[in-house]
């Protein structure tokens, strides 16, 4: 086994950056098949027909559990450390993680107050009253507790094994071998590519979408000095907000504007609002501090 662990170095050593990146994903996903394949058989889910969150939440578990270790096994390889993937147990890191987490759920608020102020979108309360025609189910205060605290835990452990695994080992790998930006570029093309795993061609039209949303993560990096805090909480901020909404229903189309606007499928990355809600994130971002300098 030692022999191996050498030679495992030894060959990570002499790779270019490309194929680091490559043999990660590799590894990675040679070594989910054997629990995702009978996972899906059990939930009843056929690739390429899109998948349901019930069945798309045991599989993705199942993903990232084992990504830090891979991540981990292949730092140790090349003589690293998560740190120098921007995850470090610094005083600094829960104050990054939580203010990326407020700006990103402000964010939000204020890009779904345009929609309803525009009269594009309506708000819902959930309390059991009729909206637009139709009873909301009403939900108990604990219910709602529970609700906000599930999906906030939720949202940290997905943003932050995301953030590890593609702003931290993927893009640090490649700026050892390309230009920032075009490191950067790279990262967020595998990570928004990444995404047609659980909807197939239902994703194709968010692809623009969540290629900028890479970007304005890796820009949360670099404006943290490196460090993954602020973009660990923008994430987990926004799957927190989205979340939410969704589950409760709290919003609603109104029909008065086109769906490319609010975006195709109802994803929000895949409509103008959407982008230009990335591209404000990004400006304030790049306003706050020189990312690279």
């Amino acid at each position: 086994m030692n022999n191996f662990f050498v030679a495992f170095s030894l060959a990570l050593a002499e790779a270019s950056p490309w194929l680091r990146v490559a043999s990660f994903y590799f590894v990675w996903l040679l070594l989910w098949l054997p629990i995702a394949i009978p996972l899906a058989i059990a939930l009843r889910w056929h690739p390429p027909q899109p998948i349901a969150p019930a069945q798309k939440l045991p599989l993705l578990a199942s993903l990232y559990v084992l990504a830090p270790l891979i991540v981990l096994g292949f730092a140790r390889g090349l003589g690293e450390s998560f740190s120098a993937y921007g995850l470090d147990a610094n005083t600094g890191l829960i104050g990054s993680v939580g203010l990326g987490w407020l700006v990103g759920v402000l964010g939000l608020a204020g890009l779904f107050a345009v929609q309803v102020g525009l009269g594009w979108m309506t708000w819902r309360v959930p309390t059991g009253v009729l909206a637009d025609g139709a009873v909301l189910p009403t939900i108990s205060l604990y219910a709602w507790s529970v609700q906000l605290l599930s999906t906030l835990a939720l949202g940290v452990w997905v943003s932050g094994t995301e953030e590890l695994v593609f702003r931290g080992f993927t893009l640090t790998q490649l700026q050892q071998g390309y230009a920032p930006w075009l490191a950067a570029a790279i990262a967020s093309l595998i990570f928004a590519l990444l995404h047609l795993l659980w909807e197939g061609r239902d994703n194709i039209p968010q692809l623009p979408g969540l290629w900028l949303m890479g970007m304005v993560l890796v820009l949360a990096r670099w404006v943290d000095g490196g460090h993954l805090g602020l973009a660990i909480g923008l994430h987990a901020g926004w799957i927190w907000a989205i979340a939410n909404v969704e589950t409760a229903q709290l919003l609603a189309p109104t029909g008065r504007a086109s769906e490319w606007l609010t975006g195709l499928g109802g994803k929000p990355l895949a409509g103008v609002m959407g982008i230009l809600f990335l591209v404000a994130t990004g400006g304030c971002l790049w306003a706050t501090a020189s990312p690279l300098g």
